[in-house]
């Protein structure tokens, strides 16, 4: 099974990418998902995050409020680094059974692992190939600013907490141009992954 990475920054347009290459047959995992799954309840990464940070982060039905949480490790980068080691390593193994029962199932196949600080973390050296979701730094203000209902200063600081996409493509096996229509978009996505066919032959 071919394992590929998906990264970029803040609206920069993986998840599209992500759902059209699972559209084309690919298997698609989100590392955002799986860390709100460490970090439910039930999850690996609660009882520790709760431990680290208090309750102050939890809402009134004793989940941990993500929100609460961000305004407390987003102000400062050694509390920020301090959840990354509680939640990457059981994010990491969630991943690893995930790509392994995906293999098993289907060792022709093709796995997508999406996730945002992909080259942050150096975990984009677990794919054998890296794709990398561009466009320009007004169009992620303009997305993020739209999607979010967030203010242009508080996407800007989000967007200086990440790696500039300039950087990250200079780790791109593919790097795919969002920018356009989404139809122009859907097509170098399907161009990509004939390329990554042609690998698995």
């Amino acid at each position: 099974m071919l394992r590929v990475g998906l990264t970029g920054g803040l609206a920069s347009g993986k998840s599209f990418i992500g759902r059209t290459l699972e559209q084309l047959g690919c298997h698609w995992i989100r590392a955002d998902e799986i860390g709100h799954a460490v970090l439910a309840r039930d999850g690996e990464a609660y009882a520790g995050v709760v431990s680290e940070f208090g309750s102050a982060i939890l809402g009134e039905d004793g989940a941990i409020d993500r929100r609460k949480l961000g305004a407390i490790v987003f102000g400062g980068p050694e509390r920020l680094a301090r959840l990354n080691a509680l939640v990457h390593p059981p994010v990491f193994a969630r991943q690893e059974r995930m790509l392994e029962e995906i293999a098993a199932r289907d060792p022709n196949g093709i796995a997508v692992v999406e996730a945002a600080i992909m080259i942050e973390t150096g975990s984009h050296r677990r794919y054998r190939k890296l794709i990398v979701a561009v466009c320009p730094l007004e169009t992620q203000i303009e997305r993020a600013m739209a999607r979010d209902g967030a203010t242009r200063e508080q996407v800007l600081a989000r967007l200086a907490r990440q790696m500039p996409l300039e950087e990250k493509m200079k780790f791109a096996d593919y790097a795919i141009d969002t920018s356009g229509t989404k139809e122009e978009t859907a097509g170098r996505t399907r161009a990509v992954h004939e390329s990554l066919r042609s690998l698995e032959q």
